[in-house]
């Protein structure tokens, strides 16, 4: 039975637009993420899965321990639900309710660290917390920068960079008895999100290669800098850094006590553009054909998932089963809408499926209520994901 047979005969009795997970590609891919991780624990980036039973599921796994949530919010909720006792939040939070509720749970206040990189953030933390000792995480900047500084590339996060800048800044912390430094994070977006062979444009791979290269030899001197630097001031529980992209370049960094990852362990298509790695794409989502319009075509119902980030081709969602399908160039991925043209179109009638994957991991989840986990031929399990639980983090 091939892999479109297989996810038709399991999720028969389910009616499309749904979304599913291939247990046995999730499995694969977390197994592949902690061979790249080379015994240094794996922190689960949470907005990638958007789950909270797979993610209970990977924390249960060896390799991976502790969560990384995208708002404190989501923090407070995995804690209160026994999901982990060690979340860090990745961004820095303004949300003086949510400070609040951390501060009035010593459980949580236990378990949760937040993120930092400017004296108003300490402010507003200690302002709401009172005098409740609050763990937090200093956030560096690790963008590229050639020429000087003339050019960034990277993720426009935090202004600390330099190992003199990171150890002002945590003389700053220590200084303030509210707060508890546990701990440095370094995202390299440049690297770990960044694929090297870009579909089609072979010279393009080639500088991506030659600037993440140049890239990851300045990053691992100033982080291990950094970390130096700050270590002289104050004891570390752990140094996170890097992402599925990334995962044994920057786990290969002695500084580097932790990475993160998420998105692959859905492996959504943006992830296929990477040389290091090779994953299984575990999540998808199902739409039915809704009409026929002309040969060499087949319209499904809705389908316009767009991903976040720039304007382009690649936020679109990718048509997988059957191979062989594009989308008309005037019409896209449409809101309630979408046609596909190709030869395999006329292989489809009305009310069968049609297989995709999203550009990004767990963005598709903000579109479905559940997941149908699928293992082997059949439906195993369906859990909700976090909008289906009624959570909205963002």
């Amino acid at each position: 039975m091939n892999l479109r047979d297989r996810y038709d005969a399991a999720t028969a009795g389910i009616e499309a637009p749904f979304a599913a997970v291939d247990l046995a590609a999730f499995r694969a891919n977390a197994a592949g993420l902690v061979r790249r991780a080379a015994g240094k624990p794996i922190r689960v980036a949470s907005k990638s899965v958007r789950c909270r039973a797979l993610l209970a599921d990977v924390l249960a796994m060896d390799g991976f321990a502790g969560i990384m949530a995208f708002t404190l919010p989501e923090a407070l909720w995995l804690a209160a639900e026994g999901v982990s006792d060690d979340i860090l939040v990745a961004y820095p939070t303004t949300d003086r309710t949510a400070l609040a509720a951390l501060a009035a749970d010593p459980s949580a206040a236990r378990a949760v660290t937040l993120m930092v990189d400017c004296p108003e953030h300490l402010d507003l933390i200690e302002a709401a917390v009172g005098d409740r000792r609050i763990r937090v995480c200093v956030d560096v900047d690790a963008s590229y920068r050639p020429l000087g500084g003339r050019v960034r590339i990277g993720a426009l996060r935090s202004p600390l960079r330099t190992p003199a800048e990171v150890a002002a800044f945590a003389e700053q912390v220590i200084k303030r008895p509210p707060l508890r430094l546990v701990g440095l994070m370094a995202y390299e977006a440049q690297i770990a999100g960044v694929g090297d062979v870009p579909p089609g444009r072979p010279a393009r791979g080639r500088v991506i290669r030659a600037m993440q290269q140049r890239s990851r030899t300045e990053l691992a001197r100033r982080r291990a800098a950094i970390v130096r630097a700050v270590r002289e001031l104050t004891d570390l529980e752990f140094v996170n850094g890097g992402g599925t992209g990334s995962v044994e370049k920057t786990a290969a960094e002695r500084a580097v006590t932790e990475v993160a990852a998420g998105s692959g362990l859905y492996q959504p298509h943006l992830f296929d553009q990477y040389s290091n790695f090779a994953g299984r794409p575990a999540a998808l989502f199902a739409l039915p054909v809704a009409r026929r319009p002309a040969p060499g075509v087949a319209t499904c119902l809705g389908g316009g998932y767009l991903a976040s980030g720039p304007a382009d081709a690649v936020r679109l969602p990718q048509p997988y089963l059957p191979t062989g399908l594009s989308y008309d160039p005037n019409e896209g991925a449409g809101e309630v809408q979408t046609p596909l043209l190709g030869r395999s179109a006329d292989l489809l009638s009305v009310g069968d499926r049609v297989w995709f994957r999203h550009t990004k991991a767990g963005e598709l989840c903000e579109r479905f209520d559940a997941l149908h986990l699928i293992d082997g031929d059949r439906v195993v399990r369906t859990v909700p994901t976090y909008r289906g639980e009624g959570k909205t983090f963002l």
